[in-house]
Parts: C-alpha cells; structure tokens; sequence
C-alpha cells in the first residue's frame, strides 16, 4: 500500500511525525534530496523566486495549487526482459501504482521525444511528465481521456481566490477554466491560465492548444521544465526545475520519488483503469475532489427491537430505536468509452506492400476496429509500429504512428517509405488503451531496379594490343522510362555472345593493386542513372572483344571492344 502524506493545509506546518516519514522516505526513493539534523528537507538547488514570464512570486506553472501527496510503495517495480507481444515494446511487472494509461504514456513519450529533437540539451526523461502527471492529476485521473487525448470533464483545481491560496484575478475571462472572476489550475498537468497563455503547446497536431488535452498539456509542461537551457541530467537543474513548477520542498520530494519509482520500471494499462491517487495536500472544499471510484452504497441497517424492562430494574426504559439510515443514491454507471468497446482488430482490404529501395509504398495498412458484435467503432486511437531489421518508416520518417478510427472504425496508417535496406519487415497494427492481440503485416523491399541500359556515346572502343582505351565504357540506366539511380550492376568482359563466363585474354581492368581484373561487381549507378566504368587496357591478344553489363531488373548490354594494331 501506497505511502502518503496526509492531508496539509497550504501554509500550514507540517506535524513532526509527517516530517520523520517524509525524510525517512526522500531519503531512499528522492536523489538530490537532503534533510537537517531535525529531519526537514532542504532541496539540492534554491528555491525559484518567481517566474520569468509572468513576474509572479513562485507560483510556477500551477499557482501553487494542491496536489496529490500518495507516495509510491517503497518496493520498486522490476523491469521485465520480455516484450509485449502485442505492442512489442518491453513491460514491467510491478505495484499497481506502476501502471500508466496507455494514451497518457503515449503523450509523456511523445514530448520526451519532441523535447529530444528540439531541445537535445535539456536531456528531459519521459518519467519526469509521468511524476508531475501523477502528482497534478492522478494520470489525468486514471487515464479518462478520449481518443485524441482530451479529458472526459475538466480537471480543475480550487479558486485561486487567496484564501488559502495565491490570489490570482481571472486572466482568460473563464475560457479554461470556467471562473470569470479567479483563475484556476486546469488539465492533467493543472496549468493556470496566465501560465498556459504563453506556454500553451499543441502536442496532438490538431491545430489547438488545449490544457485539457494530455498530449498539448505534456508537452507545454516538457517545454516550462527545460526553459532557461536548464540540462535536468543534473539534478540542481531538475531539482530547480520543479520547484519552479510548484514552489515547495514538499512538493518536489513527491515528484522525485515518483520519477524514481517509475525508473525502475513501468508498464501500460488501458485507459481508464490507472490507480488512483487519494491524498491530497490540501483539504480544502472548494478544491477538486479527488478522482476516486465511489464506494457501493451501504444497506441501511434494520433497526432493534426495543428492550422490555428488567423485572426489579430500576425503572429503566427502553431506548428509543434510531431511524434507518438512508442510503445514498447509486452512483450512475459510467458509460464505457469507445476504445473499450472495441473487442478486436480487423483487415480492411490493405493490399500487398511491396515497394522498391528509396521509393514510397503504393499501398497503405488499413484496419478496422470492431465490437464484438463486428460493428466498426469510432473514435479510437490506433498504433501502427515498424518492427525489424529495416530502415523503411512512415511519412516524416518515423517508426511508429497513432490514427483515429474514423465513422466507419477504420484507420489507415501513413504512407510507407521503403529506405535502402531490402528484405522484409512488420507493420504491425495495436488498439491503444487495450490489451488486444495486434495484426501484423509483412512488407518487402525490393532493390532497385533497371530495364533498360544504353551507351551514352556512339564512339568505337578500340585499342592496340598492350596499350590502354581512350575512352572509358558509360551507361544509362531506366526504369518503365525513368532514371534508374542507384541501382546495383555488374560488368564482365566474356567470352563470347553465347559464352558469359569470363574471358582469360583480352581486355581487362586493374584492381587497386593495379592486378588484372576481368569482372566488376558492387557497381551501382548514380543518382541520374549514369555508370561510369574503370579505364580499360589490352594485352597482346588482338581481335573483337565483348563486355556485358547486367542490372538488377534485367537490363542487359554488351559492349564490342576492338584491339587492333595501329594502321602503318
């Protein structure tokens, strides 16, 4: 069972007993935390004063707004060596508090990998969004997203309105966060609107940047963590970092026990279902509930019968019989999201994927998600990943896409692009937020190919007998009419029209030992199609001499050579 704080009022001290089981734990799970000799924490770097952009006191990316203060089990998760079978990334078997929504994790990553791109420098590790993710919102509440990310409802912190809290005027006239006259922390990484103004992300590609959608609200917060050319590979900087988010000691010995704990491993779950966080460090009412799932109401209880008096007794009475409690209402069932209707994956027609090196594919996978009763359903996030040994990838050169299903529940993964390594590979086809068996496509790629090779001159190749060609032997390449680059060929002086095996007389090229060699392998023409040969040379023989050159594709020329003596 998870550790915890308690509940702690914002400004309030903490009770001695809190603060013993909050060092005892920063000092096995948070690095780059310290405690004094009476066991409080004390960060590894100062704490901000106020925010760059906004010229607040500290109020960080949240206003200093509560959050939830459950601390992960002091058992770590461990790692597990094997890979899922149906995602083929590697899981972890662990805590429940391990397990991150699928959709959610897919967004930490995203951002990890978009900050990797964009700012190499800050060296952010996705388990940092997944800490502050789970102390802001409890994983967007256990991954209540729907398919492009987004929040099923609001995720909103208290009013900002200096009771107990920073005092902070509405500055988006209630567009975030409802309150035309506070402000209010907002989405699964609780930004307050004047915050997210300037630091608004759009992570999911939509055209909008919205704090209630994880994938913009984990890459605006990817972004607030690496400003000031901070590196968080050096925990100063990280520890700096997070306090600048939300500007207390308590705070950052939460986050970095998380990130710790989700170091040494995690897995995903289906949306919906992550652990739920229950402490939070502020008890206040007008703050968010927390997101836990609602205890089944209790059967009131059948009253007693009263007690009959004591013969002797002392003239006691029976007690009056307490009323029946009445029970809560039954909380209404929560309607199942789409992804979790979906019962299985199907193939819509994907025709065969075949493309030659360095060209597109001319087919597209297509799936289909169904229910079990073989209904298409909409609105659900479909992964697509490349799996072994090639470098072929979708358009924009990645290896793993996520598409929406459409009206119909279909999903068609992006273009297919074939790079330079032929053989085969796997497109396979997952339901994020499910654990469902994938469909797995073979792709090929072919090399390049030629069918048709010509002279780029008409000029006769003579020589005399030990002298050397004038003019070195050059070829063009096409394909179906188009330049043929790069494509693979071999050159080989025969024998004779009828006999390719290599000649033993006559013309020859030179190795780069400068020996003789009568066959070229390893050619490839350039980009314009265009093989240049080696210089050639005779020996003593004279005669008519043939050269062939063989592409793959099946072009074929052969090439007439001349040695002759020189006319008196």
């Amino acid at each position: 069972m998870a550790a915890h704080f308690g509940r702690l009022r914002k400004g309030a001290t903490t009770t001695a007993v809190a603060a013993v089981a909050v060092a005892a734990l920063s000092a096995s799970q948070a690095p780059g935390v310290t405690t004094d000799d009476l066991g409080r924490q004390a960060a590894g770097a100062a704490q901000p004063s106020g925010d760059a952009k906004t010229g607040g006191a500290g109020g960080g990316a949240t206003g200093d707004s509560p959050y939830y203060t459950d601390l992960p089990p002091l058992k770590s998760p461990n790692p597990s060596p094997s890979a899922s079978p149906t995602t083929g990334t590697t899981v972890s078997v662990g805590e429940a508090e391990a397990g991150i929504p699928a959709t959610v994790l897919d967004a930490y990553k995203k951002a990890e990998a978009e900050l990797r791109a964009s700012k190499p420098g800050c060296n952010l590790p996705w388990q940092l969004l997944a800490a502050i993710g789970k102390v802001e919102s409890g994983q967007a509440r256990g991954g209540r997203v729907d398919a492009s990310g987004t929040t099923y409802s609001p995720i909103l912190g208290p009013k900002l309105d200096g009771n107990g809290f920073a005092l902070i005027a509405d500055t988006d006239h209630g567009a975030y966060d409802g309150d035309p006259a506070y402000d209010r922390a907002v989405g699964p990484m609780q930004f307050i609107p004047s915050t997210w103004a300037w630091a608004g992300r759009d992570g999911n590609g939509d055209g909008k940047k919205d704090p209630n959608n994880v994938y913009d609200a984990a890459l605006a917060a990817g972004h607030y963590l690496c400003r000031f050319d901070r590196d968080l590979s050096v925990q100063s900087q990280m520890n700096a970092a997070i306090l600048n988010y939300n500007n207390s000691t308590e705070y950052l010995n939460t986050v970095l026990s998380w990130l710790e704990y989700y170091r040494k491993g995690t897995h995903e779950v289906p949306d919906g279902t992550g652990t739920l966080p229950s402490h939070s460090s502020n008890s206040d009412p007008g703050a968010s509930p927390s997101p836990t799932t609602p205890a089944t109401p209790s059967t009131p209880s059948t009253p007693r019968t009263p007690s009959t008096p004591k013969p002797g007794g002392a003239g006691s009475t029976s007690p009056t019989p307490k009323p029946p409690t009445p029970s809560s209402p039954a909380p209404s069932p929560t309607p199942p999201t789409p992804t979790q209707t979906v019962d299985h994956l199907e193939d819509a027609n994907t025709g065969k994927l075949t493309a030659t090196a360095g060209s597109a594919f001319g087919t597209k996978v297509v799936v289909r998600a169904e229910s079990k009763a073989s209904k298409g359903v909409a609105k659900v996030r479909v992964r697509f990943t490349i799996i072994g040994d090639t470098d072929a990838t979708f358009t924009g050169g990645e290896s793993v896409a996520t598409v929406v299903t459409g009206s119909a529940g279909t999903a068609a993964a992006p273009a297919l692009v074939a790079g330079e390594k032929t053989g085969d590979f796997t497109v396979r086809a997952t339901v994020v937020g499910r654990v469902l068996g994938g469909l797995d496509y073979t792709a090929t790629v072919t090399p390049r190919q030629a069918d048709t090779l010509t002279r780029t001159s008409d000029t006769a190749l003579t020589c005399v007998p030990g002298g050397e060609f004038a003019d070195q032997v050059e070829l063009k390449a096409t394909y179906k009419g188009a330049v043929a680059g790069k494509v693979a060929a071999t050159a080989t002086l025969i024998k004779s029209a009828d006999d390719a095996t290599e000649n033993d007389k006559g013309p020859y090229f030179k190795d780069a030992d400068g020996k003789t060699i009568r066959t070229l392998t390893d050619l490839t023409t350039d980009a314009d199609g265009v093989l240049k040969l080696p210089k050639l040379y005779a020996d003593d023989a004279s005669g008519t001499f043939l050269l062939r050159v063989n592409t793959a594709g099946g072009a074929v020329l052969t090439v007439e050579l001349k040695v002759a003596a020189a006319a008196s």
